[in-house]
This record gives structure tokens, sequence and C-alpha cells, in this order.
């Protein structure tokens, strides 16, 4: 059994390495099979407050979520990072989850309650996804293979504190700055 002790706001694997991002801005990693500690620790310089975490296994990259307004891409190869994606602060989007196709990042705002969809292959923002009016708060959102969207989500048209999970089809705009 492993145990991580202090914040753990996400975890991910890749091949056999388990990606741990951890308080502050440090990236654990451990050996899948043994649960071990590998004794490296990625440093991203900047990051403030993680929130979660996936990986890409096309271009071997992973996308850390920081609740400061950005996403950060690290390599798992060489360890190196840039702050990938800056959002701005004044648009009131705040990074709370994020999900993967071989593509296309999901990133999830709780409040307001939006998706954005963006491509991994250049950052662009290929689309914000509506939501019903009656979705009060969002938790996460995944992409299927159908080119619909999963969402689990506070607020329904009966209850506006009750939980569901609901499918939307590819209904999306692109925002115009």
């Amino acid at each position: 059994m492993l145990y991580v002790v202090g914040g753990v706001h996400g975890v991910m694997y890749l091949d056999n390495i388990m990606y741990v991002v951890c308080s502050q801005s440090t990236i654990c990693l451990y050996n899948t099979d043994t649960l071990s500690p590998l004794n490296v620790v990625i440093n991203v310089k900047g990051m403030r407050d993680p929130c979660d975490i996936v990986v890409c296994r096309h271009d071997r990259q992973l996308y850390v979520a920081d609740c400061n307004y950005c996403i950060w891409r690290v390599s798992v190869d060489d360890h190196s990072y840039v702050k990938w994606l800056n959002l701005s602060s004044t648009d009131r989007f705040h990074v709370d989850a994020l999900s993967l196709t071989s593509r296309h990042l999901l990133v999830t705002s709780s409040q307001p309650p939006t998706v954005r969809q963006y491509s991994t292959t250049n950052r662009e923002l290929l689309c914000v996804v509506d939501l019903s009016q009656y979705v009060y708060s969002l938790r996460h959102a995944v992409e299927t293979t159908h080119d619909t969207f999963v969402i689990i989500h506070q607020g329904t048209s009966q209850d506006k504190e009750q939980y569901a999970v609901s499918e939307l089809f590819r209904f999306c705009h692109v925002l115009q700055h």
C-alpha cells in the first residue's frame, strides 16, 4: 500500500510510472508495479495551486491545472515544463478539472459552470460547451468518441441541489475576444 503524506491534488500514470501532483509546485514519481517512490520530484517553478493532472500518451506530456488560471505542460521524458495556457482571471474562468482525448483537452470550471475544449497541438480554443440553464455547479466533463460530452453537475430542472450525470450533444460555440 502506498501512502503519500501531504496535499495530493491529482494522480495519473504512463507506462510504469505514476505521477502525483502535490501541494505547491511538485510532481512526485512512483513505480506503479511496486508503488515505491522513484526519488524523483519535478519542481514546476511558478505553479502555485495545482488541482488536477492528466497525461497524453501520444505526445508524452502531463497537463496540470493550476487554480491560478493556467495550465502547465510537463514533459514526462525530460521533465521540462512550460506555462501552456494562461487563462485570464478577468473572464472569471476558474480551472477545476481536466480530461483528455488524443488531441483535445477539456477544461472544467465549476463557477461559472463551463467546459472549454482546446487543441493539444496548438492550444486553440475549439469550443465552449453550452450547458443547460439548470446546471448550477460543474464537477467534471469528458468527451466521448461519439462527439458528445458527459458531465457531472449539480442542478437539475427538479432541484438546484440535486447531482446528476448528463450527456450533451456537440452544441458549442467559440468565444470571440
